[in-house]
């Protein structure tokens, strides 16, 4: 038998046992399933994240509109301040340097047409112009306009930009914006003393 012949017979013999062999399956298996369950993980981790940023963006858009549309009668900057500062608590223990809010009561006449009648951002939010339609990406919802009858809506607006943990995943910033419309609870105006 030449040399050749020893070799291909020896190389088909190791080729056999490697392909019975069962000592380290598990091993390997391991070794290729472990980058999906990791990316799987922390990918879980920072969407998680993100959906309790929302949540608590939602809250916070919620939260003070819902205070200011509880004052009967007028209501003054220090009062209007502390509201905002009580909703922005509720992104504790995150940062709040990128949470914006804002306020405004908005007349309706009896044919949907708008007025901003005092508008405040708080922490960088961009207020309404006074004395003008309503205006911005998100319009107050017909639905709204009807139901509120002639009177006034109070809107209330929370933009937060969340930066992933890690930035493995995700790249680039989410932006979370909320807008939540409420009519007054004595069905009365709620003038801003010192505000337009």
């Amino acid at each position: 038998m030449s040399a050749a012949a020893r070799y291909l017979r020896v190389l088909a013999d190791r080729l056999r046992r490697f392909g019975a062999a069962r000592e380290a399956v598990a091993a390997v298996e391991f070794a290729l399933i472990l980058p999906v369950m990791l990316t799987m993980y922390v990918g879980s981790i920072e969407l998680s994240q993100a959906f309790s940023m929302d949540q608590r963006v939602i809250t916070i858009a919620g939260t003070t509109g819902d205070l200011v549309a509880r004052t009967n009668g007028a209501i003054d900057m220090t009062t209007l301040n502390n509201y905002f500062q009580a909703a922005q608590a509720i992104m504790g223990p995150y940062s709040t340097t990128d949470l914006k809010q804002v306020v405004s009561v908005v007349a309706v006449d009896s044919k949907g047409n708008t007025k901003v009648e005092w508008s405040k951002g708080y922490h960088g939010g961009t207020a309404q112009v006074c004395n003008q339609p309503y205006g911005g990406a998100h319009p107050i919802p017909d639905v709204m306009k009807n139901i509120s009858g002639g009177n006034i809506v109070v809107v209330s607006e929370a933009t937060y930009t969340y930066p992933p943990m890690l930035g493995i995943f995700f790249k680039s910033d989410f932006v979370f914006y909320h807008q939540n419309f409420y009519l007054p609870r004595y069905d009365k105006d709620i003038p801003l003393t010192g505000g337009c």
